[in-house]
């Protein structure tokens, strides 16, 4: 599978543990958090330290969501996405996206490994914003650009 088509396998789940949302509101990955549930995901946040994100309840780890989630999104420094991913594997999550806007963003060269390694579809790297339906033009003008440079994945 390619990763143009691990992504539209990822985005055809709907229920998503999103792992790391902010507890500030004006945060990216509180955006990232309510653009997955305007998109209509039944987005789950999985943080630590704090009881509800948009009015829904947290779960501290990926493996304590009930029902349980049917893919991750990881919005985490890299050195925690390490736990995270193995968190995923407990779980039974073999559908794992690494945000990364800028910078590493939560991709964690050895995470990825276990992925692959553990028979997980991962996706390292990339801004999910870029690949919803019906998203921002500003979003979508940013994979726009990707294609033309030759860095949109295929």
């Amino acid at each position: 599978m390619n990763a143009y088509q691990d992504i539209e396998e990822f985005l055809g789940r709907k229920r998503l543990a999103v792992v790391g949302v902010s507890r500030d509101p004006k945060g990216f990955t509180r955006a990232m958090f309510r653009e997955l549930l305007r998109c209509g995901y039944d987005a789950v946040p999985v943080t630590p330290n704090v009881s509800e994100v948009e009015g829904i309840p947290t779960f501290a780890h990926v493996q304590d969501v009930a029902p349980a989630a049917e893919a991750a999104l990881l919005m985490t420094k890299p050195a925690v996405t390490d736990a995270v991913v193995r968190d995923c594997a407990q779980a039974g999550i073999r559908s794992i996206w690494m945000y990364r806007g800028t910078g590493a963003g939560a991709v964690s060269p050895a995470a990825v490994d276990f992925c692959r390694e553990s028979g997980a579809r991962v996706i390292a790297g990339k801004c999910p914003f870029m690949f919803l339906n019906d998203t921002h033009w500003l979003h979508r003008a940013h994979g726009f650009c990707r294609k033309l440079l030759g860095r949109y994945p295929r």
